[in-house]
């Protein structure tokens, strides 16, 4: 069983700076994809970013490009999301999610999510 737990979440003016932290239980941390999803209310879940098992490929939207940066340390079991130059749009909740294998980008296919972080970010 995998468990994940994010944190690291909370209220920040627009411009500002959060890192948000996935800790993930399991001794195959590194087999496992990890992605980053946010939802804002009344919409639905959408990717952010993953970045495969030993880190040598990262992905982003589009509107988080230049401003958001992924990692993952696998000593630790922990994935990042350093969220730099934050705009009110940026606010949702944001998941981490793990998957063995299928599409980064595609929700659906993760096995396992956490139970979420609340990004707030006001202008």
């Amino acid at each position: 069983q995998v468990q994940l737990v994010e944190s690291g979440g909370g209220l920040v003016q627009a411009g500002g700076s959060l890192r948000l932290s996935c800790a993930v239980s399991g001794r195959t941390f590194s087999r496992y994809a990890m992605g980053w999803f946010r939802q804002a209310p009344g919409k639905e879940r959408e990717f952010v970013a993953s970045i495969s098992g030993f880190g040598d490929r990262i992905r982003y939207t589009d509107s988080v490009k230049g401003r958001f940066t992924m990692s993952r340390d696998n000593a630790k079991n922990t994935v990042y999301l350093q969220m730099n130059r934050l705009q009110p749009e940026d606010t949702a909740v944001y998941y981490c999610a793990a998957q063995y294998s299928g599409s980064y980008y595609i929700a659906y296919d993760y096995e396992y999510w956490g139970q979420g972080t609340q990004v707030t970010v006001s202008s």
